[in-house]
């Protein structure tokens, strides 16, 4: 929109709008009226590059610009006068016909009258060397139109000769490029580098959040050394990362032509611009020209009161399986964002016990100053009656996709309190953990609540004296992967006792590969090969996972190869079943595990004929290009059969980006006294305990405890059912990304992508001294909702496109194992229903006086159930034991 150039099509007396002879910008000739068209349309499709599929509008009008004012000490230094007229709002989409929601309406009618007077009263622009000086309009404008000729206004600037520099206009201060051919000069706006006020977030973690691209073009077209026209182009787009059905795209564009000129106005005289302006208009005011932020007036909206209440229904208990459960909760949050305190605290006190959980999900995953200041109002932590909702609320702030510092404030100062329950207690340093690792990946480590929560936990580790002290300590640590809590955690790791060591190591296998120094190495391979002390077999072969799984040299990897067949008899098959994982999944340790294995003492029947029942299995769940889904399944069983340890994960990536979505763990020791076994080495003095830790997105939950010590085992026992233990059941906002962006044709856009989720991971042991038999579960049941949404607003029309998908799905992992003879049998299940999947599209667009077009497709399908290996080897004689297991699951027998 170069009205700057257009101005130019001059004959060489008559209109001389010259090229030549200006080394800045463009220049306006004296007392000449230009005459210009003027047109601004956006267009929103899913990226697909159809613009018949699209959605959106065109207003144009006609232009007339004079110069006003030239200053008498430079050409360069310019005062013109912009006004809009003969408005007009169509469809750019010609095929809409009878639909068109501007068929038959008059611009007074779309615009509304007062707005179509306000758009156009003329604006002023000061011009230096091509630059925006300053920019004058009336006083309590409306903002939206204010912008559209902030729009037309910023096309004005520009430069005639190649180069880089910043400018300010529309879209904030941002870094242009200008080259400089002989027929065209083209302005390229960074527009990633624009600073202005907008606001926005996204979910920090790459395989959840999205990907966006923007660029803008301007184009001034010359002709015989004259600009005759200028256009914009200024795409935005963005797509899901790991699900790129999720994606849409504006594409929004500017055109001014010079059409002719005629007589005008002669230059006033004077010396100073502020004189001018004053003696044209004395309401006139300098205004920024930079974009202004605006909101809709939202005509018969619900109030925040009203709108729960239209949605609790589907957030009852029973309905939380279904994908509209999750829907209202994602609608529910984007209505508490614009909530006060006050309101939301009005609602959480109101509610009844049923629903008052997910309220508090709700709540506390709106992430504003106002809701976080009404859930903690709302929730006493020195009570032991609200646990359930306290648990909610901290797992809430561990999920959050935005978390500030406020937040981690918040709960530094709720530990140093007292509580009601010791567990709450754990679970808030745990999350606390969760919150310095998000705030560091998004370069917060130094703000001073992340420094002192840092040292919250460092020294907190390094004091305690309890071993329930130490096991939070060391949670939190596993969180928040501090690089100075490894000298820490390699001294509990090789000195601590059973479950602080085990605890340690596992924490060290959560930190990236650069931080597993030769030093953190050292140690695990002397707690492997217990050079110093002996140490659990759950220790011994995570250490084993660390070194393994973290570039091992050769003599590591050789050793490691040749203490299978000195170990434990479980322990021994277990190793063996990691080592030939890592060779059938082309882990990146199998070029150095085939390189060792070429020489004959590593390679040999008898280390690789080791018999047993505890396995390693690693598979893909999804693979393409892009992006790939995988499951491992490794199981350590005692040498009487009683399971020691069964660890499931799921890993989800996107290139090379990791996401540790799910891993449930089940763990039990010192049970061999209950069929009368012999303990392994250095398992002697274990008591009897069982209990389930799981991780969730990244995020370490507190564990869980089916039973600790002989006298509660025993009494769990006898009152036992097979009613699972839930370890996180609650919504989920997983996705959570939005973008306010200012076109530089004035109008405004969002761009939002939400992702929720219902979930509830459950898991049971049970034990039979009777049938000699044990059984584990772990369930997981999950709904999710995904939607994008995109829009395109002037106040008085808004255009918008929603995508969105939302699938049901249910996994469930069943180990048994009949310890009645050796070998003994073992059978694994893995259970995954067909999952129901629905992508829907809505594009629409509305007047503000309400008149609309809506287009809606949706599309059902079902996936199949999927099989999944879950072990290396099959053993026939198992299936004369148990029965055959149904086609949508996936067993193997060993």
């Amino acid at each position: 929109m170069i009205l700057l150039a257009v101005l130019f099509l001059c004959f060489i007396s008559s209109y001389s709008a010259s090229v030549k002879g200006h080394t800045t910008g463009l220049s306006l000739n004296n007392d000449r009226l230009y005459k210009l068209t003027y047109s601004t349309e956006v267009f929103l499709d899913r990226g697909k590059g159809n613009l018949q599929d699209s959605v959106g509008y065109r207003i144009s009008s006609n232009v007339d610009v004079v110069l006003l004012w030239r200053s008498p000490d430079g050409d360069d230094d310019q005062l013109i006068q912009i006004m809009i007229k003969d408005v007009n709002v169509e469809n750019v989409n010609q095929q809409r016909g009878e639909k068109s929601i501007f068929k038959g309406k008059k611009p007074s009618q779309i615009i509304r009258k007062e707005n179509l007077e306000a758009l156009q009263r003329p604006v002023l622009l000061h011009l230096v060397h091509g630059k925006v000086k300053e920019f004058y309009s009336y006083q309590n404008e409306p903002i939206a139109i204010e912008n559209l000729k902030r729009g037309l206004a910023s096309l004005f600037q520009m430069q005639l000769n190649s180069g880089t520099t910043n400018e300010i206009d529309i879209s904030g201060d941002c870094k242009v490029t200008y080259q400089a051919h002989q027929d065209k000069v083209v302005k390229i706006k960074a527009l990633d580098s624009c600073k202005s006020e907008s606001s926005g977030f996204t979910t920090l973690n790459p395989v959840l959040g999205v990907t966006s691209k923007a660029t803008s073009v301007t184009t001034y077209k010359i002709e015989d050394s004259f600009v005759v026209a200028v256009l914009a182009e200024e795409i935005h787009a963005l797509r899901l990362n790991f699900l790129q059905t999720i994606a849409g795209k504006i594409l929004s564009k500017q055109k001014l032509e010079l059409k002719t000129t005629e007589a005008g106005p002669r230059l006033m005289p004077g010396k100073q611009v502020a004189a001018i302006i004053k003696a044209i208009d004395s309401k006139y005011t300098a205004i920024p020209i930079v974009g202004q932020v605006f909101e809709s007036e939202c005509k018969g909206c619900p109030s925040l009161s009203e709108h729960w209440q239209s949605i609790r229904k589907h957030l009852q208990p029973d309905n939380l399986s279904k994908a509209e459960a999750v829907r209202s909760f994602l609608t529910f949050i984007k209505h508490l964002r614009t909530a006060k305190k006050e309101e939301i605290l009005q609602i959480l006190k109101a509610e009844n016990k049923e629903v008052l959980p997910q309220l508090v999900d709700a709540v506390t995953s709106a992430q504003t100053p106002d809701s976080l200041d009404a859930i903690l109002d709302f929730l006493d932590f020195k009570s032991d009656s609200s646990i359930i909702l306290q648990e909610r609320f901290l797992y809430a702030c561990g999920f959050a996709s935005h978390p500030d510092e406020e937040l981690l404030r918040a709960l530094v100062s709720k530990f140093k309190g007292s509580f009601g329950s010791n567990d709450i207690r754990e679970s808030v340093m745990i999350i606390i953990g969760a919150l310095v690792r998000k705030l560091c990946q998004n370069e917060g480590c130094k703000l001073k609540g992340v420094v002192e929560a840092k040292k919250l936990i460092l020294g907190g580790l390094e004091k305690a004296e309890k071993k329930e002290d130490k096991m939070m300590y060391l949670l939190a640590l596993k969180n928040a992967r501090l690089p100075e809590g490894i000298p820490l955690l390699l001294k509990y790791a090789e000195t601590g006792e059973g479950s602080i060591s085990h605890l340690a190591t596992t924490t060290l296998q959560r930190y990236d590969a650069p931080f597993i120094t030769d030093e953190v190495k050292k140690t695990m391979n002397r707690i492997y090969h217990q050079n110093h002390k002996v140490h659990e077999k759950t220790v011994r072969t995570t250490a084993a996972a660390i070194i393994l799984n973290n570039n091992p040299s050769y003599m590591e990897v050789k050793n490691i190869l040749l203490s299978i067949g000195e170990l434990p008899k479980e322990m021994n098959k277990y190793m063996l079943s990691i080592v030939q994982d890592i060779l059938r999944f082309e882990m990146p340790a199998s070029k150095m595990v085939r390189r060792v294995l070429k020489e004959m003492f590593a390679h040999n029947y008898d280390r690789f004929s080791k018999s047993g029942s505890s396995s390693a299995y690693t598979g893909y769940i999804e693979r393409s290009p892009h992006s790939a889904s995988t499951y491992s399944l490794d199981i350590l069983y005692s040498g009487s059969g009683i399971l020691r340890r069964s660890n499931l994960n799921i890993f989800q990536y996107v290139r090379k980006n990791p996401l540790h979505s799910i891993q449930v763990v089940i763990e039990a020791q010192g049970l061999e006294t209950l069929i009368a076994a012999t303990p392994d080495e250095g398992e002697e003095n274990l008591d009897s305990y069982a209990g389930l830790s799981a991780l969730l997105f990244d995020v370490q939950l507190r564990p869980v405890t089916f039973f600790n010590g002989y006298s509660d085992l025993m009494a769990k026992m006898l009152s036992a059912t097979s009613d699972p233990m839930s370890v996180v059941k609650g919504l989920i906002l997983l996705i959570d990304h939005s973008q306010e962006l200012q076109l530089q044709s004035g109008l405004k856009a969002n761009m939002d992508v939400q992702g929720g989720l219902a979930i509830d991971i459950s898991g049971s042991m049970e034990f039979s001294l009777w049938y000699r038999e044990s059984k584990t579960r772990v369930k997981n049941r999950v709904t999710v909702v995904i939607t994008g949404d995109i829009t395109v607003d002037s106040s008085f029309v808004k255009t918008g496109l929603e995508v969105g998908v939302e699938t049901e799905a249910g996994l469930e992992f069943i180990s048994t194992v009949q310890f009645s003879q050796y070998p003994f049998l073992v059978c694994l299940q893995m259970d995954k229903d067909g999952i129901p999947y629905r992508q829907f599209e809505t594009k629409y667009e509305r007047l503000s006086t309400g008149r609309g077009y809506v287009s809606r497709k949706r599309k059902e399908s079902l996936v199949a159930g999927s099989e999944f290996p879950l072990h290396q080897e099959n053993s026939e004689m198992c299936k004369a034991v148990f029965p055959p297991q149904p086609e949508s699951s996936s067993s193997s027998w060993f």
